[in-house]
């Protein structure tokens, strides 16, 4: 397995390196961390020469067990944020399932889920109320891919972070870039009403401080390529087949109906229009 590249410098100027450091949940959590870094790092990870991704070969399959025990870590499924304000989340906030996605907008694997599986997932799972998808900006690609991140984020701040998401997510979009001037187009093309406060806040320190805490976050889990994903706590690497994810969220919403966790009944949060 390739010796991933160095994580980029946090806005201070100091490496973020110690973000890899598994996040102190036990040695069951650094089994699963170790596990979903090795899988996931074939899915989409930064070339050390180029910077670049092949998205030409297919992700390796992710093994989905349907016993509802085997590969969860109930460690990893407290990251679930379930926060109704969340504005990169949709789903109610106490859907039975919650996944989990940590993405890059450079990323070419990231932009086939969001393109192929995600709307299936949202008409299947989020719009009955099983499923909650939560975002976390994992920019490994350099400071095009933070930026992007920011920007997200930024965009969230007015209520059009998914409507940012689809267009940055386009067929043929991230090959234009993310300089400051595309950022500014796709914030428009998302509807972002005031777009001057929009281009301050992606430069801002609270962007800043929330794509470090998603990324840290990340990097804690094991995670070193795009995307990797948890469903309440079983982690999937790469941009799996529709199967893959429909077989975890069916098994994970089973469990959650036979232990009463999740009943789908509470605060809807966010949704995706």
């Amino acid at each position: 397995m390739p010796t991933p590249t160095s994580p980029s410098k946090n806005s201070s100027g100091s490496s973020s390196s110690s973000a890899r450091k598994p996040l102190l949940y036990g040695a069951v959590v650094v089994l699963a961390a170790g596990l979903l870094g090795f899988v996931s790092y074939r899915a989409t990870a930064p070339d050390s020469g180029s910077g670049s991704v092949d998205t030409s070969a297919s992700a390796p399959a992710a093994e989905v067990s349907t016993d509802p025990e085997e590969g969860v870590y109930p460690e990893l499924a407290k990251l679930a944020r379930r926060d109704a304000g969340d504005k990169l989340a949709q789903g109610r906030a106490d859907a039975p399932v919650v996944l989990i996605e940590y993405a890059d907008f450079k990323c070419g694997y990231c932009g086939k889920f969001a393109r192929d599986t995600e709307p299936e997932l949202i008409e299947k799972y989020v719009e009955n109320g099983t499923l909650r998808i939560e975002w976390r900006n994992f920019p490994i690609f350099g400071e095009e891919s933070e930026a992007a991140a920011r920007a997200a984020w930024a965009a969230g701040q007015q209520d059009r972070f998914w409507q940012f998401h689809e267009a940055a997510y386009a067929e043929g979009a991230k090959e234009k870039g993310f300089g400051k001037d595309r950022l500014k187009a796709l914030a428009q093309q998302a509807g972002v009403k005031d777009v001057d406060r929009f281009m301050t806040d992606l430069d801002g320190s609270a962007a800043r401080a929330a794509v470090s805490k998603d990324q840290e976050q990340a990097y804690g889990i094991g995670a070193t390529s795009t995307p990797s994903f948890l469903i309440n706590g079983r982690p999937i690497a790469g941009a799996q087949p529709m199967e893959a994810f429909t077989q975890a969220i069916e098994t994970a919403a089973e469990k959650a109906k036979s232990t009463g966790a999740g009943t789908g009944t509470g605060n809807a949060g966010n949704s995706a229009k």
